[in-house]
């Protein structure tokens, strides 16, 4: 379908006899936000994993835009569009926040060796860089070194890196993950911000965050979806209940 930008058939995982996913149907429509959700060991980050092309498929097929993107490689994927963030934050902790989103966008420049150019010839981010700082929240910490920063602020500082690779799809790993409320208000309102031209799937564990902020939810158990629609429609389901929201883990 013409709406649709990233979709799944059949999509599964094995791991020595462990089917980690299951025959994934996953159809992910062009500019909403869409969660994957479900109990620890359902399949989620391997589903992240196989989007992203970390993980090769045992069998079924990925498409992004309409191309099969099964056989691809990470780096592949993300000149296509499709981008991740990881649960962990990944950004270099001695250099500062202007100087991670500069080296996010030196990308731009098609040199290999970019990472070794002078300063002067990284300058010509600037401006770019600076502007995305002020899409996350973090105009006023540019010259701040990382370690400095408090944690939802790093984690707003790798979507900010994330985001200079202009993606037309972002794929975030529990953004919220290990946040105060307060960060994770400000998280929450930050990719609401980003979401304008792009498609965002996230998993999140934070079901008042999905409630809020997703126009669609899978629910995965034992690597297969178990229901998916609005979060009204899912919270009412009986077996999502049973095996996800009801749970004293979730």
């Amino acid at each position: 379908m013409s709406d649709t930008i990233l979709e799944t058939a059949g999509m599964t995982r094995e791991f020595s006899g462990f089917v980690a996913v299951d025959g994934v149907a996953l159809r992910v429509r062009t500019g909403t936000i869409h969660a994957l959700i479900g109990p620890n060991g359902a399949g989620k980050t391997t589903c992240f994993n196989l989007l992203t092309k970390f993980l090769q498929p045992t069998r079924g097929t990925i498409k992004f835009k309409g191309r099969d993107i099964t056989r691809l490689k990470p780096a592949q994927v993300a000149r296509l569009g499709l981008v991740r963030s990881f649960q962990i934050s990944a950004v270099f902790p001695h250099l500062t926040a202007l100087e991670n989103v500069r080296l996010a966008l030196q990308r731009k420049r098609g040199a290999s060796f970019d990472f070794w150019r002078s300063e002067k010839a990284l300058k010509v981010f600037d401006d770019r860089a600076h502007e995305l700082l002020y899409d996350v929240g973090l105009s006023g910490f540019a010259e701040t070194v990382v370690t400095q920063l408090p944690y939802g602020q790093k984690r707003a500082l790798e979507i900010a890196t994330t985001l200079a690779l202009d993606p037309e799809m972002l794929l975030l790993d529990e953004p919220t993950a290990g946040m105060t409320h307060s960060d994770v208000d400000r998280i929450v309102q930050l990719i609401r911000r980003v979401r304008e031209g792009r498609t965002i799937l996230m998993v999140e564990h934070n079901l008042s965050v999905v409630e809020g902020l997703c126009d669609t939810i899978t629910v995965l158990t034992r690597g297969k979806v178990l229901a998916e629609g609005d979060y009204t429609t899912v919270s009412k389901n009986p077996e999502v209940i049973a095996a996800y929201l009801g749970s004293a883990d979730a």
